[in-house]
């Protein structure tokens, strides 16, 4: 953050992020099968545009408790409810190393607490990805076989990273 940025520049360069990457990452593995998982709902808006940009593939939810906008919540057969430290691992055993795109948006506004929280939950993420599966995150994580790709055109460095296995 500069010192001239505002929390706004921030949040827009976060979204405008999100986005390019997202719509990278779904591309780049719209010919793969395998479901997407999206980790942390919140109000819906990343799940929704997945939702209308990924075809032929379900999309699974982990969040803690429901609390997103009507139109986008996933329907319950899709919500995997519970803290991802549970549930992560409860998935590589009902899924397998499944995954062609993962999407996590888990950390709040304590850059320490969120990176603490990444390397926590890095390891938990890695096994669920397929072979050339993209990982698309808002804060930096920590794989031990995944590669860092270069961003989209679009995306501001540090806002948004995409790991590929």
């Amino acid at each position: 953050m500069t010192q001239d940025q505002s929390r706004l520049d921030l949040f827009i360069d976060r979204m405008v992020s999100q986005r390019a990457c997202l719509d990278f990452a779904i591309a780049e593995t719209a010919l793969m099968p395998g479901p997407v998982f999206e980790l942390g709902l919140g109000n819906g808006r990343t799940y929704h545009h997945m939702r209308n940009r990924v075809a032929g593939r379900d999309i699974h939810v982990f969040e803690r408790a429901v609390a997103s906008h009507p139109d986008s919540t996933p329907p319950d057969d899709m919500l995997i409810l519970g803290d991802v430290r549970e549930t992560l691992p409860a998935s590589l055993e009902r899924f397998g190393p499944v995954a062609s795109l993962i999407h996590a948006d888990l950390g709040g506004h304590n850059r320490e607490k969120n990176d603490a929280f990444a390397r926590f939950v890095s390891p938990l993420i890695e096994p669920l990805l397929v072979p050339g599966g993209l990982m698309v995150s808002s804060d930096r994580m920590y794989f031990e076989t995944l590669t860092e790709l270069p961003l989209p055109e679009g995306a501001v460095e540090g806002r948004c990273f995409i790991y590929r296995r």
